[in-house]
């Protein structure tokens, strides 16, 4: 499977890719030589492997999920910009 430069020039336009006519015939021989790899490819035999679903076969290994207080209210409050005894105070977003 071999494409030419009308091909190529047609791939580059629906791309939107564009490079210089001198590199034209170099990407032609790259594309030509994924399309070769690619053909190749397709000629294994492939009928006894098993789909692959994952890469690895190592399981991740995650903490419980608890929902703890990490800062203290007062904590919390100490570096706040403005704040009225226990609260946050910020600017009224309501007329």
């Amino acid at each position: 499977m071999s494409t030419d430069l009308a091909t190529l020039r047609q791939l580059a336009h629906l791309a939107r890719l564009e490079f210089d006519e001198n590199k034209e015939q170099q990407m032609l021989g790259d594309l030509n030589k994924i399309l070769d790899w690619v053909d190749q490819l397709r000629q294994l035999d492939t009928s006894n492997v098993e789909p692959l679903v994952h890469l690895s076969h190592e399981i991740n290994v995650l903490r419980p999920d608890e929902a703890q207080n990490t800062v203290s209210h007062q904590e919390g409050l100490r570096n706040a910009p403005r704040k009225d005894s226990d609260y946050f105070r910020v600017p009224k977003v309501l007329e």
